[in-house]
């Protein structure tokens, strides 16, 4: 006589009969839908002993029902994305939905895609242009004003200073001079080219000159002395009179040396005398 081999549940002989073993226990397939089968995420269905089934951190699926929730993409060979809110997506519709979105377009980067972060943010690289021209920026370098982001040379043209001798706009560097800025390598003598950052210099009619060419080509002679009337140096007072210049201590008289500087005076020829040698002449 041959040995019953019954189902757990429903006790029904299961001698030529499909049957599934479940727990170390036969179970006929019936009761295996009824009793013991996963319930699908996706349909809320049993999934028989006859259908394929995919699993994922305690969670089961039809293999039918393995898709995406956005494009309904089977994924039972594909990647995917198992979102919080317990959506299953394929790559390219996780990444639009989860994905940073262009700071220009607003449209989600993808990942992979040619882009740039910048201060947490993030760009499509065509998408991270210069506010002013437009233009994307790419590998060029670039700063900001506000929100706003510009590329070098539009920057130095919006915002930089000018230098007052070429107008062009000022990088790095520069002097002042007037209140005004100047390159460096445009604050330089008038005659001679000489760079005067550091240097000393004086200014006449809106040009800068060295010591040395001003006291050449610029400054006025003394009638006493005919040395060069430069300000510079002991005795920077000058005294004019009728077209002529002297510096304060060559002032003097020609015959006794009074320092005739704010005093009266008498001119004969080319000489100065005080009035009582004036006098004597």
């Amino acid at each position: 006589m041959t040995d019953r081999f019954d189902c757990y549940y429903c006790r029904d002989n299961l001698h030529g009969k499909k049957y599934v073993k479940k727990d170390d226990k036969h179970v006929c397939t019936k009761c295996f839908e009824k009793l013991c089968a996963n319930t699908c995420a996706e349909c809320r269905r049993p999934i028989g002993a006859d259908a394929k089934e995919l699993h994922h951190k305690n969670r089961y699926w039809h293999e039918d029902c393995f898709r995406c929730a956005k494009c309904y993409k089977p994924l039972a060979s594909e990647p995917f994305n198992a979102r919080d809110d317990g959506k299953i997506m394929c790559g390219k519709c996780g990444s639009r939905e989860d994905g940073n979105r262009c700071q220009g377009c607003y449209k989600v980067v993808m990942p992979g895609s040619q882009n740039v972060e910048y201060k947490n943010k993030v760009w499509h690289e065509e998408c991270f242009t210069c506010f002013e021209c437009k233009q994307p920026i790419r590998t060029q370098s670039f700063l900001t004003k506000g929100e706003d982001i510009y590329c070098a040379p539009c920057h130095d043209k919006k915002f930089a200073k000018k230098c007052f001798h070429c107008k062009q706009a000022i990088t790095s560097g520069g002097i002042s001079y007037q209140d005004q800025p100047w390159h460096s390598e445009c604050f330089v003598c008038k005659t001679c080219h000489k760079p005067l950052a550091g240097a000393r210099f004086t200014s006449h009619e809106n040009n800068v000159y060295c010591v040395d060419c001003y006291k050449t080509d610029v400054a006025k002679k003394c009638h006493g002395c005919k040395n060069p009337i430069t300000g510079f140096g002991h005795g920077t007072n000058v005294v004019n009179y009728e077209g002529y210049s002297w510096h304060e201590y060559c002032f003097n008289c020609k015959k006794c040396s009074l320092s005739l500087a704010n005093k009266r005076f008498v001119i004969n020829g080319d000489h100065i005398y005080c009035p009582d040698c004036a006098k004597k002449l």
